[in-house]
């Protein structure tokens, strides 16, 4: 089984979503103590359409956040803008933000992708 997967992650069959930009950038937001990034993904994967954002510490532990949609559809080929809120104090531990494909047919064989880009600091 375990020669199956990575024969297929070293195959191209494989193909995971896209997230940019690399190293976003935590700005000040227009509410007094809030920062905001803007990540955009890239959907690549014709088997998935669902994806959900996440922010995380340097051990991927959760850090609250705020987005318009904690889990998005994305059509096969398209993109969507992302702007992810977080509170002024949590800027220091906020290291990565993170999107994860979510597998909506159970009877699927595929293999769910995580993408992250690191905070610029």
């Amino acid at each position: 089984m375990y020669r199956l997967i990575i024969g297929l992650l070293f195959s191209g069959l494989v193909y995971a979503h896209q997230m940019t930009p690399a190293y976003p950038e935590l700005k000040l937001a227009t509410v007094e103590g809030i920062l905001k990034a803007s990540v955009t993904i890239f959907n690549k994967r014709a088997d998935v359409s669902y994806y959900e954002v996440g922010v995380f510490d340097k051990d991927f532990k959760p850090i609250p956040f705020v987005t318009s949609y904690y889990i998005k559809d994305i059509p096969y080929e398209k993109t969507a803008e992302i702007d992810v809120y977080i509170l002024d104090k949590n800027k220091d531990r906020a290291v990565y933000v993170c999107s994860s494909s979510k597998l909506t047919n159970v009877e699927s064989t595929g293999i769910e992708s995580r993408i992250c880009s690191k905070f610029k600091k």
